[in-house]
């Protein structure tokens, strides 16, 4: 099985790119701000962090005939490919 990663988007708010799966040659188009970075602020010390976590896919997102079974290695790619980061300004 092979998924190939086409994305868009770039700091400082990676998350809002365009994000594209081919999966074994036939492309599915997840649109845009498809991607949630597991990024947290982080109260320890003197100021506040951001710290960045793995990217998960908005379960709105995912194109209807996506299979199924293929979503948790989709997701392992994507954070193969498309570096972590998160601005706060979702959290």
């Amino acid at each position: 099985m092979k998924i190939e990663v086409e994305y868009d988007g770039e700091y400082p708010n990676l998350c809002s790119g365009h994000l594209k799966l081919k999966v074994d040659g036939k492309m599915f188009d997840f649109g845009q701000y498809c991607l949630s970075s597991g990024g947290y602020i982080d109260p320890s010390g003197d100021d506040y962090s951001i710290c960045t976590g793995e990217w998960t896919v908005r379960e709105d997102a995912w194109p209807h005939d996506f299979p199924e079974d293929l979503k948790d290695y989709a997701v392992f790619r994507i954070n193969q490919e498309i570096p972590h980061s998160c601005c706060g300004g979702c959290i």
